[in-house]
């Protein structure tokens, strides 16, 4: 059960990878504004949604109850929940066209957020103000930055190579540290507003080593930061950086103001579709920040096509050199091993001499 006005690709590819039997919806899936790809995704996926069965019901009913699903009704035993509207294949695409026709005012409206995050946000646009200093020099370095959008998981198994050889800088934005994580990686640097980052990331990204991960709180510009008393609850030292645009804008600029060498890209929104997926005003900013960094900007996937996976001439030669040692040591504590490879020998050497 969710409560999510226009369903986005990656809020669906995540329950379809949870494995849930069905979908309701106390919103629209696709409320017009743009032709989302959540419910198409749900209904590849064989699973049923229901939709627009009122905000209510997340009251009516408590994690773990069980509930039934019947065509378009929602029941609890024999009660009736609530009622939603069944959608189908073709109820999403009809509701996908007709959000298309709409697309023309969603663009006028992305302009006009631009300019105007343009005109608001120029100091740091254009001069970093605002940025603070961190730890992990970035100058001359590449940086990777992961956000956990979409098709992360499989830009991170296919950059494993280029992380082990290059060793990056590794900036999670918010749920990225966690994707860091989970695929094996500590992260250097972490910046959000901290309202889809795990508290277990937290405590980890804390633990000593070295060079202390740095904290970077992403905050409104009227200075106001729901993730600050998060932080000070867990009593995680960190530095802030006002901005009306995303988490993921201000890792952007904060690693090309830091001169870094490049900024490789995972799971972040590459096209214009992307950005109206996401469902922001907001995402304008990204849109412009993408300008202003793309001289050193570069998708996770061109990386892994420039950098294949490959094995090093070093690690080739370990495996040999343990082979070889292997068969020593055996050669060495079995005399009857020794005398069959020497008839063995023997016996190739003769049918050489014979061909021969």
């Amino acid at each position: 059960m969710i409560d999510h006005e226009d369903l986005d690709r990656v809020a669906a590819e995540a329950l379809v990878r949870a494995g849930v039997g069905a979908v309701v919806n106390a919103a629209p899936s696709i409320s017009g504004r743009y032709p989302n790809l959540g419910p198409k995704i749900l209904e590849e996926a064989g699973i049923p949604l229901v939709d627009r069965v009122g905000s209510l019901v997340l009251q009516k009913v408590r994690e773990g109850d069980p509930v039934r699903l019947e065509d378009d009704r929602l029941f609890a035993g024999d009660r009736l929940l609530a009622v939603g509207i069944r959608q189908d294949r073709h109820s999403i695409l009809r509701d996908m066209e007709s959000a298309r026709e709409a697309v023309d005012d969603r663009f006028e409206g992305f302009a006009r957020n631009t300019l105007e995050y343009m005109r608001e946000e120029r100091d740091l646009l254009f001069g970093g103000a605002g940025l603070p200093e961190l730890r992990h020099p970035l100058a001359g370095r590449h940086v990777l930055v992961v956000v956990r959008g979409y098709g992360y998981r499989e830009d991170l198994a296919a950059l494993r190579s280029y992380i082990r050889d290059v060793k990056p800088v590794l900036v999670g934005v918010d749920g990225g540290a966690d994707a860091l994580l989970d695929a094996g990686y500590r992260p250097d640097v972490v910046v959000g507003d901290m309202d889809s980052i795990s508290d277990r990331a937290l405590e980890l990204i804390q633990r000593p080593r070295r060079v202390r991960t740095d904290i970077v709180l992403h905050a409104y510009p009227d200075g106001r930061a729901p993730g600050r008393a998060r932080l000070e609850r867990l009593g995680i030292p960190h530095v802030e950086v006002r901005s009306a645009g995303t988490s993921e804008d201000v890792a952007f600029l904060l690693a090309h103001e830091r001169r870094a060498e490049l900024i490789v890209a995972v799971g972040t929104h590459g096209n214009l579709r992307e950005f109206l997926d996401k469902g922001r005003p907001g995402m304008s900013s990204t849109f412009l920040v993408r300008l202003r960094v793309g001289e050193i900007l570069m998708d996770a996937k061109g990386v892994a096509r420039l950098y294949p996976s490959r094995a090093r001439t070093r690690d080739v030669v370990l495996l040999v050199g343990a082979v070889l040692a292997a068969l020593g040591l055996m050669l060495a504590a079995s005399p009857a091993l020794r005398l069959y490879l020497v008839q063995t020998l023997d016996g190739l050497v003769e049918w050489v001499r014979s061909v021969a």
